[in-house]
């Protein structure tokens, strides 16, 4: 709970930071922000409390937060030189903040009121930010779309909401679960079920629902889709397992199934549809969705140790996709492309910087020794001991398919460009961004019960 009341205070500090003149500050201030509420957060761990009845803080919810402000704080070390080119950098800032106190509510909710509150928030400072780049045609496309397709996912969980509260009298999960597992399944309840499946699948782009994501993650800045692939889509998983873990593991026959074909379709259009792109931007977008099908293989195979594999998976993929991303962005900046033959030649023009790329796509793949390696592994590993092992063969071969596209960077990055060498200036934090998350991403796939002792 302290978490949100310093993100919350930290927000409203952020607006009036333009009408008290201290926008200066407000860049340190807003670092010294999230380190406190991850002191207070890590405090919480071993100590779980109940607050209102609606919010749960224990281990699952602490280290789930713990990671999001670790991955915000990174986030705002990679994206501060783009928006403090804005005028309005006070009102980004203030968005980022506030979507927080959203991914916060969502992992650590007890009642559906709460799950609905936490989406909103997050989503709605999201679909600004998306279309935030005023003067790019593109960035306005993608927040209307995020907004238009988000509202109407939005509708598919509400519905969701109110047919279990229709069957079953309560939104607090605890009751849900025992009414679901105790009673004959009418036709409303697993309809709400599978109505909620579908609002959920959208937050985390599952197929078939995933169509916004490729034009919303290429249209929105740079910056604003590495906050998208990071934070939002770790938030989405949280509260999905959390969500199906609780209320709906009792009657996992009737929804198991569907997400099965779901996480199929998924591997497979995200890692095929990412070998045809020419523009790395978008290849990583459906790259997010590829990695998002891994992810729901642990829901998918329901057992003790999924909530650690998710948390795992992903955490590592956060991190090796703020180093993609910001490394997307200094060369973008720089050559005016986002094309992967925009990378030829930064071998040698930049040694950080393809150094910082081959670790994070050789993590994306899933190549030992980093820790995207481990993170697939977990994710497997758990579904084999399910009794998934067909999803798991089906999801080798798309891992297969996803090694072919991510070296075509590493390729491109050591191939000599037909134009002369130029020099790619990088800042400083640019360049502390990029040796942190590279350190991480070797040191997690060396030493993997670093992270997944904490769950």
């Amino acid at each position: 709970m302290n978490t949100l009341i310093i993100l919350s205070i930290l927000g409203v500090i952020t607006l009036f930071a333009e009408i008290f003149r201290f926008r200066k500050g407000l860049f340190p201030l807003i670092l010294i922000g999230l380190a406190t509420a991850f002191a207070f957060t890590a405090m919480e761990y071993n100590h779980p409390q109940v607050y209102f009845g609606m919010m749960n803080f224990d281990n699952y919810a602490v280290v789930f937060s713990c990671s999001i402000l670790i991955i915000a704080f990174l986030w705002f070390i990679m994206a501060k030189n783009y928006f403090l080119q804005e005028t309005s950098v006070t009102d980004h800032f203030a968005l980022i903040i506030f979507s927080l106190v959203g991914a916060v509510v969502m992992v650590s909710f007890t009642n559906l009121t709460m799950l609905f509150l936490g989406i909103e928030i997050l989503s709605v400072s999201v679909y600004v930010l998306a279309a935030s780049d005023k003067a790019n045609i593109l960035s306005n496309e993608s927040g209307f779309k995020y907004f238009l397709m988000g509202s109407f996912a939005t509708g598919f969980l509400l519905f969701g909401i109110t047919l279990i509260y229709g069957v079953t009298g309560s939104f607090d999960l605890s009751t849900i679960q025992q009414h679901l597992s105790t009673s004959n399944q009418p036709g409303l309840a697993l309809a709400g079920v599978l109505l909620l499946l579908v609002g959920l699948s959208f937050k985390s782009s599952l197929a078939p629902f995933h169509f916004w994501a490729p034009d919303v993650y290429e249209g929105a800045p740079t910056t604003v889709t590495t906050y998208m692939a990071t934070v939002v889509k770790t938030a989405a998983f949280a509260a999905f397992f959390r969500l199906f873990s609780t209320c709906f593991a009792g009657i996992a026959g009737h929804w198991t199934d569907v997400l099965w074909w779901m996480v199929v379709l998924t591997l497979f259009i995200g890692n095929v549809s990412a070998v045809r792109q020419k523009s790395l931007k978008r290849m990583l977008a459906y790259s997010s969705i590829a990695h998002a099908g891994y992810i729901a293989i642990a829901i998918v195979s329901m057992s003790a140790a999924s909530a650690s594999a998710i948390f795992f998976y992903t955490f590592t993929y956060s991190i090796s996709s703020i180093s993609a991303f910001t490394i997307l962005f200094i060369v973008s900046r720089h050559k005016g492309s986002e094309d992967i033959l925009a990378f030829q030649g930064i071998g040698k023009a930049n040694p950080l910087l393809s150094f910082a790329m081959t670790v994070a796509v050789l993590s994306l793949a899933g190549i030992p020794p980093t820790a995207g390696f481990f993170a697939k592994y977990y994710i497997f590993f758990n579904a084999i001991n399910n009794g998934n092992t067909l999803l798991v063969l089906l999801a080798v071969i798309a891992a297969l398919i996803g090694i072919y596209y991510y070296f075509r960077v590493i390729i491109a990055m050591y191939t000599k460009p037909e134009q002369q060498l130029v020099p790619i200036p990088t800042t400083l934090l640019h360049r502390i961004v990029l040796v942190i998350t590279t350190i991480l991403t070797i040191l997690f796939g060396l030493f993997p019960n670093l992270v997944l002792q904490f769950i």
